[in-house]
């Protein structure tokens, strides 16, 4: 995917990853593959809420930034694996800092599940 230019304010950078890592699937994509190389049957099984047009779409795109490496063997049927590149490799500390966030947000909320943004929040949206 063709990204906007990074190089304008302090906060951009965070904009530019951000837009690598968007959506409600690609982090999760990506903190199933810091274990190591999956098939994308195995994918699509860690995350039984996505559908196959989605995750093919969502590693596509990761693989276009670069993210993810794609290998296919040739094989009847078909056999194609994941992993992450080195400079998904780097986004670890992100990943594992979001998972740490969530984990202590639901601690402190007192709850297992996803916690729900008040609606008077989005007042005016």
């Amino acid at each position: 995917m063709k990204r906007r230019d990074v190089d304008c304010a302090p906060g951009c950078p965070v904009e530019a990853t951000l837009d690598l890592i968007d959506g409600k699937w690609k982090g999760v994509i990506l903190f199933h593959l810091l274990s190591g190389r999956l098939r994308f049957g195995e994918l699509r099984r860690k995350m039984p809420g996505i559908t196959q047009r989605m995750l093919t779409k969502q590693l596509r795109a990761l693989e276009e930034d670069g993210l993810v490496l794609r290998e296919v063997f040739a094989e009847v049927p078909p056999r194609v694996e994941y992993e992450l590149s080195e400079m998904g490799r780097s986004l670890r500390p992100v990943i594992d800092a979001l998972k740490r966030w969530a984990e202590e947000h639901r601690a402190r909320a007192g709850t297992s599940a996803a916690v729900a943004v008040p609606a008077e929040t989005h007042a005016g949206v």
